[in-house]
């Protein structure tokens, strides 16, 4: 069996050796309406569970045959954190990943877990979902399994946060008519503010999801990330367009004054004129390029 993928080429970690800990079925404690996975039960614990050694064994195989991945990535056909012996199995790739970061893919769902903020904080990188912060919401899109207390989410996020120092990043995947309503976006705006991660990623439905929900435009998209100001923010999209405008050093301050921008929101929205005028605004100290997680952000200086 196959227990990983790749590696593969990621917009926003470099080349990924995926390690899947549920590749025998979908184990998860979510059932999102955008899953790109067929509809399943969820479950609090996983039922089936690859064996350590066999995992470990692929991934040395892979880190021989590939010297140049950037990061080991922790994913599961459902939630890598239901792997009972994820502490143990990040400890054993601890000690042959090399020049290579950690990171983990999760829903977040059971961060408010002691056990699993400690388990996490062995991770170079952390990337947790937070669609919703009202349970309606919660209960709407992610449809969450019993056991997950939905109300402790955000304060374990929090949690995790003050005493957590690598890499946490945010992840938000937008609905058509379920998140991205005004008073949805709102408690998110108010989130984030909190948390603080080092990036936020937004996106929306991009590969046919499980259930009949809809996609944002990347226009609706770029509103919302707009409002969420100060924060290191990407926008995933798989056909983004592409419409260069002419800026001046006024126009450019004021853009990143409101949010950092990033190397692909500059190469699909600034003509060659303007570029020139970025490059002077960052040699006259006004404007840092900042790195966060591999992702380049271009930062108004206060």
């Amino acid at each position: 069996m196959n227990l990983t993928f790749g590696p593969i080429p990621s917009r926003r970690f470099g080349m990924s050796l995926g390690i899947d800990l549920s590749a025998n079925t979908k184990q998860c404690n979510f059932d999102c309406l955008y899953c790109e996975l067929a509809p399943a039960k969820t479950v609090d614990k996983q039922t089936y569970s690859s064996n350590i050694n066999d995992i470990v064994e692929q991934v040395k195989i892979s880190l021989k045959n590939h010297p140049n991945i950037d990061v080991i990535t922790f994913t599961a056909n459902g939630e890598p954190t239901l792997y009972p012996y994820l502490s143990e199995l990040i400890d054993e790739i601890d000690k042959i990943k090399g020049e290579a970061k950690t990171l983990i893919l999760s829903n977040g769902a059971n961060i408010y877990e002691p056990n699993i903020q400690k388990t996490l904080s062995k991770i170079d990188i952390v990337k947790l979902s937070l669609d919703c912060i009202s349970l309606e919401c919660f209960k709407k899109l992610d449809r969450t399994h019993n056991s997950v207390d939905c109300s402790k989410i955000l304060d374990g996020i929090l949690e995790f946060k003050s005493t957590y120092h690598p890499t946490l990043i945010i992840e938000i995947l937008f609905v058509k008519n379920i998140n991205d309503k005004p008073k949805e976006i709102e408690l998110l705006v108010e989130a984030l503010n909190q948390i603080n991660p080092n990036r936020l990623d937004i996106g929306t439905i991009d590969r046919p999801p499980a259930y009949d929900v809809k996609p944002l435009s990347f226009d609706e998209l770029e509103s919302i990330a707009n409002q969420f100001k100060s924060q290191n923010i990407t926008i995933a999209y798989k056909q983004r367009p592409k419409s260069l405008q002419a800026y001046s050093d006024e126009e450019i301050l004021i853009l990143l004054q409101r949010r950092p921008l990033t190397k692909e929101d500059i190469k699909n929205t600034f003509d060659k004129n303007s570029k020139n005028t970025l490059n002077m605004l960052i040699k006259t100290n006004k404007i840092n390029i900042v790195n966060k997680s591999g992702v380049e952000f271009y930062k108004f200086v206060k």
